[in-house]
């Protein structure tokens, strides 16, 4: 376990778990803790200020004393298991897969095993521990039904380097979205706050109190339309600055073209008018989904250690591309 004791040095009308995102940022020892892992440490009492617990929303005065107790990595509790990873790229500190879709990233209380955690421990045997005994080697994460490119670090150096670079938002990373309709831009940049819904839990939703800066770059591709019809669906890439949970989706939702297969933001009943405008190979393609049409197409940043620019660029899995196909013929 390790302690560190800091001071603010200046008033600060800031949320505190901003303010010492910021203070971490020149605290050599703290430098790789994330605006998320600091809410958590404040959450579980691990950060005081003036030997008091406070909320991520509390303002630290001038001159207060801030005590952070960083406990020592937990033993690893997941088990290994053979299940199929698909590497793009391995080596000593690190390792980059294509998730296949229907993977969970990590065991969590509804779901202990069947994991990409438990079929890495199986494939490569020592990850990172800064993660905690169900994430160990997690730097950041994409949702069970959405495939693509994903980078696990092996020892704590590389995780901590890796989570400076998420935190400074200087990772590359590039989505493939199939949409409904077809947007009247060609680029558009969305950049909300995103936080919990309030009418639903299962939910995220923009411009919410207490929500966090995300912010996203959006290109056409390419839209699919029958001929002498307007546009039934698009491709779109997503260029993300943050990483929020369901940052794509519901920032896509926000402009009015959630994605095909959706089944929490975007999935119509078959009543509806733009799931009536599908062709019905379309239909039927989109029913095989495993969830929502997005697929992590690239990441890229530079490594930790080696200092080297990598970059990555993950095939669609064969639903997603099927899907895809499906549309482009149709559209000849």
């Amino acid at each position: 376990m390790q302690v560190f004791t800091l001071i603010a040095d200046l008033e600060s009308s800031e949320r505190a778990d901003k303010y010492l995102h910021s203070l971490f940022q020149q605290t050599e020892d703290l430098t790789h803790l994330s605006r998320s892992q600091i809410q958590k440490l404040l959450e579980n009492g691990s950060i005081l200020v003036n030997s008091k617990s406070i909320e991520g929303k509390f303002k630290i005065p001038l001159g207060a004393e801030i005590t952070v107790t960083i406990a020592d990595p937990t033993p690893l509790e997941a088990l290994p298991e053979n299940i199929p990873i698909h590497i793009l790229f391995e080596d000593e500190n690190l390792i980059v897969v294509n998730k296949q879709p229907n993977l969970t990233v990590h065991p969590c209380d509804s779901q202990a095993s069947g994991t990409l955690v438990n079929a890495l421990l199986f494939h490569v045997k020592n990850l990172s521990g800064i993660g905690g005994k169900l994430r160990p080697g997690i730097v950041h994460r994409i949702d069970k039904d959405t495939s693509g490119a994903l980078v696990i670090t092996k020892d704590d150096l590389t995780h901590q380097g890796l989570s400076k670079l998420f935190s400074t938002h200087t990772i590359s990373r590039k989505y493939w979205a199939l949409v409904y309709g077809a947007p009247k831009w060609e680029n558009q940049t969305v950049k909300t706050t995103l936080g919990r819904s309030p009418s639903d839990r299962k939910k995220m939703a923009v411009n919410v109190e207490g929500g966090r800066e995300a912010i996203s770059h959006f290109r056409l591709l390419e839209e699919f339309l029958i001929p002498g019809k307007n546009a039934y669906a698009s491709l779109i890439e997503a260029t993300l600055e943050t990483g929020r949970t369901h940052q794509v989706r519901v920032h896509l939702n926000h402009l009015g073209h959630s994605l095909l297969g959706d089944p929490i933001y975007g999935t119509p009943s078959d009543s509806q008018a733009k799931w009536k405008s599908l062709p019905t190979l379309v239909q039927a393609a989109v029913r095989k989904l495993p969830g929502q049409a997005l697929h992590a197409r690239e990441l890229g940043f530079v490594h930790p250690i080696t200092k080297k620019e990598l970059h990555f660029e993950a095939a669609p899995f064969e639903d997603f591309q099927n899907l895809i196909d499906i549309l482009r013929q149709l559209n000849k």
